[in-house]
């Protein structure tokens, strides 16, 4: 039975300081193990840093839990979420709350970060899943709904602050990866089985517009994806064995390439908000690299010399 962990701010912050020192003298974009092989399932999905610095992963030993991984590495369950439910998607609100895309029931779930109460905060009855969230400055969750029985069945999904539904757009392909930028401007939304990015223009009621195409990749998969302080988007090439960075101008700036080949998301984290981590399904484990920006709830950043 895994033991559950009391989080006091003083050790964690000197734990994540020190983390910090060691991987400052990492070279950037170069790709190490975080968590080893085989302590998540094949259907390790979900990062997302909590307010105390820890990573939250779904699919901790068997389907149905969320794990803790602390800056060493060490993974531990968090929480075991309701029969039947089963998380992808996680994102952690401005008030710690942590929102969980639960696609067999069709909800998005919010747990308490101090009791671990889980409760149904949506349900989307017409979809297909959910499959991965995204989070705006001002509260707004937005979830990806892929249909993978058939290609252009896709789905995109609103979750207003009060948890109110609203179904944005159907009939696109296979809704996976979504993200808002840091100044909450834009939405982007891939789709694995095309190979496409779009991206729409956010208003101030969170309202979407213009419709256009960010970037196309010629093979293999799309699935996660986040945005860095600057704009730039992490995103999860599923079976390439890379994370792909792309401007958001829709120009393919780098590949970072991983030990594993099926990548299914990536989350910022790390003392300075600049560590990545990327959940890979075909081994279970996690694996992270340090960007040279930080994640885009970190804030802009100066670049570090080199």
């Amino acid at each position: 039975m895994s033991r559950i962990a009391l989080f006091h701010p003083a050790a964690a912050l000197l734990t994540f300081s020190l983390s910090a020192c060691a991987l400052a003298a990492t070279p950037a974009f170069v790709a190490r193990d975080h968590v080893a092989e085989g302590v998540f399932t094949a259907g390790i999905e979900g990062p997302a840093t909590g307010p105390d610095g820890a990573l939250y992963v779904v699919n901790f030993g068997r389907d149905g839990t969320i794990g803790r991984v602390d800056a060493q590495g060490n993974a531990e369950l968090f929480v075991e979420l309701p029969d039947g439910s089963v998380g992808n998607g996680l994102r952690f609100g401005a008030d710690g709350t942590l929102y969980v895309a639960d696609y067999p029931r069709h909800n998005i779930l919010a747990i308490d970060p101090a009791s671990r109460a889980v409760r149904v905060f949506a349900h989307l009855p017409a979809a297909h899943q959910p499959n991965d969230l995204a989070l705006a400055p001002d509260g707004t969750l937005y979830a990806s709904d892929p249909d993978w029985t058939k290609v252009d069945n896709g789905q995109l999904w609103r979750i207003d602050r009060d948890g109110r539904v609203q179904l944005l757009e159907a009939g696109m392909g296979t809704t996976n990866g979504v993200e808002v930028s840091p100044d909450g401007r834009r939405l982007y939304v891939n789709e694995s089985v095309q190979r496409t990015v779009w991206v729409y223009d956010r208003d101030a009621a969170g309202a979407l517009s213009n419709k256009r195409l960010l970037i196309r990749f010629d093979d293999h998969g799309l699935d996660g994806m986040r945005c860095d302080a600057a704009g730039n988007l992490y995103i999860a090439r599923y079976d390439a064995g890379v994370v792909a960075v792309v401007s958001p101008e829709g120009a393919l700036l780098r590949e970072v390439p991983l030990t594993g080949r099926k990548p299914s998301n990536v989350a910022f984290g790390g003392a300075d908000g600049r560590q990545v981590f990327v959940t890979l399904q075909d081994r279970g484990a996690v694996e992270t690299f340090q960007a040279e920006q930080p994640g885009r709830e970190y804030g802009q950043q100066p670049a570090p010399h080199r």
